[in-house]
């Protein structure tokens, strides 16, 4: 198939990638393979990359490894002020010549990608095993992700591009009328560490897919599984400027690109605050700027799963761990709140403390459960808040740190909290869960409402008025029924929030990447 040949009708239906079965004697032994070649290259030294040029700088970023501080991942060359301006003007020179692509031409680039990460993956994951403490799973689900954003954007890129064919325009005569979607130009990617491949993979590819170039700023904690990525775009022929690698200071770089007047939009990832911090810069006009930048935040939560008494509770049980404590809870997805009707509370916060109970931590390069949280600072807050829940409700399980050479903390249970608690409030993000009773399932629903977050939420009922009452009032932008609230899969659950959860963007949805590009209309009289 040659490039300009590239259809929608030419390309294999969409499938999400699917997940390792690590029960198989022979992925396990890819997977031990796979973290014995990443740990093979420890302690090398990743340059900028403006323009397609390598820069190496005298101050570094050091990534260690958060389940064995002892180990160095990486270290990765960090931007300065001057360097994000002339990543600035490598991404404004590219943004001529790429704009002007075919959007075949630029899926090809997406596709091509897939396929190789297809059959790195096990390498893929295990970086992210060794720099972010992910488990197996998590890791590997995380790698998949990553190739279905990139098989998705693709197919949604052609297909926009076919817009009079797939959504046709109003006829009328004597015209002749079509709907282009026209890049944005240069934009700032700054991507989390908790999902360092997918999340980065996902904002970076829907922003050049569409057309534009972008000033990658990928987080200090996980630089090298973004340098991995860098590094594969360049390897399938992105031209040189369309995505340029810059680590550095939020503070300074990120600060100095979200304010520069050439920067058109800004797709960021992470805490509420930082988020609600680029929206405010971002909305100051600098001199020279001569559009509206856009922003598209996908922010905190502080998620929950509400139960009633008519639900499984077994599968309930297993639902609110899996959701608060899959990778340490560091999800903005991560059912930290669990709301019980009376009538089964007892019964089912003690099938959550036996499951709870069962986790074992450990190094995920050995597939513990339950692994190491990001770094210190991180390990210091969510004990700090361990602390203040001691004070706001009852301990069951956990409550201290956990043996090892890393960030470790046990999962950790309290039960009778109140509603307005801080445990109950505020976004965590670490392995703690908070269960507040309900006399009923309208209440458990609104307590569940009452937060300033909206993105996931999960109800558990076999009640299908109540179902159909929790879809109409539960206030999110992903809710689940009789499902845990993470595992949001590409094209199926388009994912995004409410609120303070950011601009519901829908990551991985049919309309995401027209907050990449803007709509232009052609009129043309007939003869």
């Amino acid at each position: 198939m040659t490039l300009s040949k590239v259809t929608l009708e030419g390309l294999p239906v969409y499938r999400n990638e699917p997940f390792t079965d690590f029960a198989i004697a022979d992925n396990r032994k890819a997977m031990v393979d796979a973290i014995a070649a990443v740990k093979a290259e420890f302690g090398r030294t990743y340059p900028l990359t403006i323009g397609g040029n390598k820069v190496y700088t005298a101050e570094t970023i050091r990534s260690v490894n958060p389940g064995n501080v002892d180990e160095t991942v990486g270290y990765a060359c960090k931007a300065s002020k001057a360097h994000a301006e002339e990543a600035m003007g490598a991404a404004l020179t590219a943004f001529e010549t790429w704009k002007r692509a075919g959007a075949a031409e630029r899926s090809s680039y997406l596709l091509r990608a897939a396929k190789l990460m297809r059959e790195r993956k096990h390498g893929f994951s295990a970086t992210m095993i060794l720099e972010s403490g992910k488990n197996w799973v998590e890791a590997d689900v995380d790698t998949a992700e990553a190739i279905d954003f990139l098989e998705f954007y693709a197919r949604e890129a052609i297909r926009l591009s076919e817009t009079n064919e797939h959504r046709p325009l109003v006829a009328i005569p004597g015209e002749a009328n079509r709907v282009e979607y026209i890049p944005l130009g240069v934009g700032i990617v700054i991507p989390p560490w908790n999902f360092p491949l997918a999340i980065c993979v996902g904002m970076t590819a829907a922003a050049i897919v569409s057309g534009n170039t972008v000033v990658l700023k990928p987080s200090s904690l996980t630089p090298v599984i973004a340098h991995r990525f860098f590094a594969l775009m360049e390897e399938v022929g992105l031209p040189a400027g369309v995505i340029n690698y810059l680590p550095g200071s939020g503070a300074e770089v990120g600060d100095y690109l979200t304010k520069h007047p050439q920067t058109r939009f800004i797709s960021f990832t992470g805490s509420k605050e930082v988020g609600l911090r680029i929206n405010r810069l971002a909305a100051e006009t600098s001199d020279g700027q001569i559009w509206i930048k856009r922003v598209i935040a996908e922010m905190g939560g502080k998620d929950g799963i509400v139960v009633d008494e008519t639900a499984d509770l077994d599968a309930a049980a297993a639902a609110i761990v899996a959701s608060a404590f899959g990778f340490q809870g560091q999800k903005c997805s991560a059912g930290s709140r669990a709301i019980i009707v009376d009538d089964v509370y007892e019964e089912l916060v003690g099938k959550i403390v036996a499951r709870t109970r069962e986790l074992e931590v450990g190094l995920p390069e050995l597939d513990f459960p339950s692994g190491p949280v990001s770094d210190p600072l991180a390990f210091d807050k969510i004990m700090e808040y361990i602390d203040i829940g001691r004070g706001e409700g009852n301990l069951l399980v956990g409550g201290h740190k956990a043996e090892g050479n890393g960030y470790y903390i046990q999962p950790t249970v309290f039960s009778e909290v109140s509603p307005k608690a801080r445990i109950m409030q505020e976004e965590i993000f670490g392995p703690v869960l908070a269960i507040s009773r309900a006399k009923d399932y309208k209440e458990a629903i609104s307590i569940y409402n009452d937060t300033e977050f909206g993105l996931t939420g999960s109800y558990y009922s076999q009640d299908e008025g109540r179902i159909a009452y929790a879809t109409q009032e539960m206030h999110c932008g992903n809710l689940y029924v009789n499902r845990k609230c993470t595992g949001a899969l590409v094209g199926v659950h388009p994912f995004g929030g409410f609120n303070m959860s950011g601009t519901d963007s829908k990551a991985g949805g049919y309309d995401y990447l027209l907050l990449f590009t803007q709509a232009k209309l052609v009129s043309r009289k007939l003869k």
